[in-house]
């Protein structure tokens, strides 16, 4: 599978992952690269998929993910896997922004749907 590095080691590279995909769980908006944002996306409905089977290993394996986040994967599996339990994936989208004025980096918004 391919996938972007983000010019990171992989072990600072999966902790920003997922300190993202906690952040888009819990305030369901972030302001992010646009790189950074799609691999994000994969991370968030690959935790809502796990949300909407509802069984205990899925459970484990998002807490694994969110560093044993106890509050964020209940709202996964309260919250979020009943507001997209007819819904089959795409549970994110990004809005294009400006360019950041630093480094001319495309700006993007990941929500939830």
């Amino acid at each position: 599978m391919a996938y972007r590095k983000l010019g990171r080691e992989t072990r600072i590279r999966r902790s920003i992952l997922a300190g993202l995909t906690k952040d888009v769980i819990i305030h369901e908006s972030v302001v992010t690269t646009e790189a950074r944002a799609k691999e994000v996306r994969k991370f968030v409905d690959k935790m809502i998929s796990y949300g909407k089977k509802g069984t205990l290993v899925s459970r484990r394996k998002a807490l694994a993910f969110l560093h044993n986040d106890k509050e964020v994967v209940e709202i996964i599996f309260d919250d979020l896997a009943k507001r997209y339990e007819n819904r089959n994936g795409g549970y994110t989208k990004l809005i294009k922004l400006n360019e950041r004025r630093g480094d001319d980096a495309l700006q993007v918004r990941i929500e939830l749907v």
